[in-house]
């Protein structure tokens, strides 16, 4: 018995000791990194992430960055890139290890790293002991992940405030809730700066060959004007920096014959911003009515199936498809004089029929509006969508639409209740 208690107290000995080791060679590939940007917030954070890479990029500063969202990237210097690889497919805040050990390996002068984190205390220990950011970045506060940080938005903020560093700087676009982020910048001693996105001029905006917003772009001017870099240099790297892979896009295709709009809103998937987008989108003529709405639902993502649900009366689409599962979580949420436009096809897997049984019960002409997660049934189904491009027999295919902002009010964005849809 006393043999292996000496075993088990000598290896609980060695792995304090590995831990010990593994963290001061972290911290030191760390201090090897003059500049630490951690962007963290609800919506736009890749778009932000690259935007901020880009500026920086564009005064001189040797960059390395990594995003987290659709399709999660390390970022070069030169601003080539490469997909994160991971074990099992599953993403852990421990990964930031291998990137900060990447990319002190490459010298350079920042990091810019969005952030991966969820549950409030992991939030902490990303900034505390995994990045220790120089300058945070938090751009807004928006009706998603309630489980993990709510249940309300209040709560939300405080739990995105774990992120701000200690005794350092946030930037920010948030206005609805900023007394509550001021509150927690005081506590740690972290001076809060709110960034104005009418700074940014409509002239500057129309040199992206995609379309961003304002909010994002006046955060990444404001991080490159902390660290000493001129504006027109940052703008200049800004619009030379690659989009994000998981931007709104709507693109033409021609399945089984029918020449059809498709929006991949997959991105935008808290309730408020997907139903803005779509608004927006309709506004801009880049699809039109009738719309249909497709809806890809996940067993991980069950509240946010029932958020998109609940849109339906709002968006007024012909005819709401589902895929993926369980569809009932989505099903549930449409009001009772909707019901009749519901299609299930949550029975159906990822393979070659999906494309076909989603566009049975949509005519030629028609717009798509694809909502909810991408993984899983939805990246299916763009991927045999791809395998139809309307260019071939001379169709217009649509620009890339980017992230779209919400409206802002004298107190902030409006929220969802404020928006109602007209009889049916």
């Amino acid at each position: 018995m006393l043999f292996l208690y000496c075993c088990v107290s000598l290896s609980c000995l060695a792995l304090a000791a590995a831990g010990a080791i593994e963290q001061r060679r972290h911290y030191r590939h760390l201090r090897s990194i003059p500049h630490r940007v951690l962007v963290n917030g609800i919506r736009g954070k890749s778009s932000i992430t690259r935007l901020c890479a880009g500026a920086l990029r564009g005064g001189g500063m040797v960059t390395v960055a990594k995003t987290t969202g659709t399709a999660a990237r390390f970022i070069h210097p030169d601003a080539t890139e490469e997909p994160i690889r991971r074990k099992f497919g599953i993403a852990n805040v421990i990964e930031q290890l291998g990137v900060v050990r990447r990319a002190a390996a490459l010298g350079p002068d920042a990091l810019v790293m969005e952030c991966m984190a969820i549950l409030p205390a992991n939030q902490e220990i990303n900034q505390t002991k995994l990045i220790q950011s120089t300058i945070g970045v938090l751009c807004n506060v928006r009706e998603d992940h309630l489980e993990e940080m709510g249940p309300t938005l209040d709560d939300v903020a405080r739990s995105l405030s774990r992120s701000m560093p200690v005794g350092g700087i946030c930037v920010t676009a948030e206005r609805e809730r900023l007394h509550l982020l001021r509150h927690e910048a005081r506590r740690r001693q972290c001076r809060l700066r709110l960034v104005d996105p009418e700074s940014v001029t409509d002239a500057e905006m129309s040199k992206f060959d995609y379309i961003t917003f304002k909010e994002n772009v006046a955060i990444a001017l404001a991080v490159a004007g902390l660290l000493g870099i001129d504006r027109r240099d940052a703008l200049e790297g800004m619009w030379a920096a690659p989009p994000d892979p998981g931007v709104l896009r709507v693109e033409t295709y021609r399945p089984a014959g029918k020449t059809i709009r498709f929006a991949n809103v997959f991105a935008a998937n808290d309730p408020e911003s997907t139903l803005m987008n779509i608004r927006q989108l309709l506004e801009q003529e880049a699809i039109e009515r009738p719309l249909y709405m497709v809806v890809n639902c996940r067993p991980d993502r069950m509240e946010r199936n029932g958020q998109m649900g609940a849109l339906v009366p709002l968006v007024a689409p012909e005819k709401v498809i589902l895929i993926g599962g369980p569809t009932r979580s989505a099903k549930v949420a449409v009001p009772p004089r909707w019901q009749d436009t519901v299609i299930d096809h949550g029975d159906l897997n990822a393979g070659p029929g999906l494309l076909e049984a989603v566009m049975a019960d949509i005519p030629s002409g028609a717009s798509i509006a694809a909502v909810g997660n991408i993984h899983g049934h939805g990246e299916a189904l763009i991927e045999q969508l791809s395998h139809h491009p309307a260019g071939a027999d001379g169709a217009r295919p649509f620009p890339g639409v980017g992230d779209l902002p919400l409206p802002v009010t004298a107190n902030g964005f409006q929220p969802l209740t404020e928006f109602q849809a007209g009889p049916r």
